[in-house]
C-alpha cells in the first residue's frame, strides 16, 4: 500500500492534484484543508496517503498531516460515510473544527455540509465521540495554512467545479460563489474557502 509520496507538484484542479514522483504522475485527491497548504506548482511536495483498493479503481487520498489522514480513515469506517463523503467533510472544516463540532454535538454544522443529511450527522456524533476520544480534551485552534495561486483562466468557473466535485449541486454552487465579493479576490482557492466558510455561517 502507498502511505506517503514526495515528488514535484505539476497540477492543481480541486479536488485533485498531480504529482510527478521519479517520471511517475500520481493523481492523488485532496480536501481543500490539504489544497490550501501546497506549495507553488513546480515545487516539492511530500503527502500523507490513503490508498483505497476496490474492483473497479485504485484511488490515492493525500493529506498534509497526520491528523487529517487519521480523521480521514475514522469517517469512512462511519456506516454510510464514503471516502468522497470524507474528503468533502474534510474540505468544509479542518481536523480540529471536526472535533469541536462533536464535542458540542453541533448537529447544524455537520448537515451543513454538502451531503451531509440530519442522520448522517447524528451518527457521526455519535460514533465519532469514541473513536476521536484521544482528541476532544485537547483541541486546539488551528491557523489556516498557506494559500497559493492556484493556475488558472477562471477563478469562478473553478470554484464552482470544486464545489460541484464536492457534492454540491452545480445551482448550490453557483450561490455560494456569488455570495462572495470576488473582485477583490485573486485566485480560486481564496474563492472556494470563503464559499465553503459562508456554509457554516449561514446556516
Amino acid at each position: 500500500m502507498i502511505g506517503r509520496i514526495s515528488g514535484t507538484l505539476l497540477h492543481k484542479q480541486p479536488p485533485e492534484i498531480l504529482v510527478d514522483v521519479a517520471g511517475v504522475g500520481y493523481e492523488v485527491q485532496v480536501p481543500m484543508t490539504t489544497l490550501f497548504q501546497l506549495p507553488a506548482l513546480g515545487e516539492a511536495v511530500t503527502l500523507l496517503t490513503h490508498h483505497a483498493v476496490r474492483e473497479d479503481a485504485q484511488t490515492l487520498y493525500g493529506f498534509v498531516s497526520e491528523r487529517d489522514r487519521e480523521l480521514f480513515r475514522h469517517l469512512i469506517k462511519v456506516s454510510g460515510v464514503g471516502p468522497k463523503l470524507a474528503l468533502t467533510i474534510l474540505s468544509g472544516m479542518d481536523s480540529d473544527s471536526f472535533a469541536r463540532a462533536v464535542r458540542g454535538d453541533d448537529l447544524t454544522a455537520l448537515v451543513a455540509l454538502p451531503g451531509v443529511g440530519k442522520k448522517t450527522a447524528e451518527r457521526l456524533l455519535i460514533e465519532m465521540r469514541d473513536r476521536l476520544s484521544g482528541w476532544l480534551g485537547q483541541i486546539a485552534d488551528s491557523a489556516n495554512g498557506l494559500e497559493l495561486p492556484l493556475a488558472t483562466s477562471d477563478k469562478l468557473s473553478d470554484a464552482e467545479d470544486a464545489l460541484v466535485s464536492l457534492g454540491y449541486k452545480p445551482a448550490e454552487a453557483a450561490r455560494l460563489v456569488a455570495r462572495v465579493d470576488s473582485d477583490a479576490i485573486t485566485d480560486s482557492e481564496e474563492l472556494i474557502r470563503l464559499a465553503l466558510r459562508s456554509t457554516v455561517r449561514s446556516s
